[in-house]
């Protein structure tokens, strides 16, 4: 297992013990745990995402960090836009769209305004990160 991945499961298994919160460097950023279909696996993959409540929904950003592609769990959401979402004690089903056009712009404005760091993430990324709305559907 990737030092990556590893980070990511002691993420993982911290918030899932602490009702959804999360220290370090994760302190006080919103997060949910996304769990995608592996488009290539088809296997159940779950990762820590930052988000951002708008109305109903939860938007996420397919930043990964700033790196050159995007993360997986996008690549996953094209292939079955359907996907489960933990939220502090909460669990569900969401269908994910992916947002554009001025929703788009709207939508990333209001991040950096919560998460500046994003700005350096599209800088390094040299890439339009996409920006997903997550659509609750049902209680799982």
């Amino acid at each position: 297992m990737s030092e990556r991945l590893q980070r990511n499961q002691l993420v993982i298994e911290e918030f899932r013990s602490a009702g959804g919160v999360v220290g370090g460097d994760f302190e006080g950023v919103p997060l949910l745990l996304l769990t995608t279909v592996g488009a290539r696996s088809g296997q159940p993959r779950t990762m820590p995402v930052t988000y951002l409540r708008e109305g109903e929904r939860l938007v996420v950003f397919a930043a990964n960090g700033g790196r050159g592609s995007h993360p997986g769990w996008y690549h996953n959401l094209l292939a079955d836009p359907v996907a489960g979402v933990e939220v502090g004690t909460e669990t569900y089903e969401v269908t994910a769209t992916e947002v554009e056009g001025a929703e788009r712009e709207r939508l990333w404005a209001r991040q950096l305004e919560h998460t500046p760091y994003f700005a350096g993430f599209q800088e390094r990324a040299g890439r339009r990160i996409p920006v997903v709305a997550l659509t609750r559907t049902a209680r799982l």
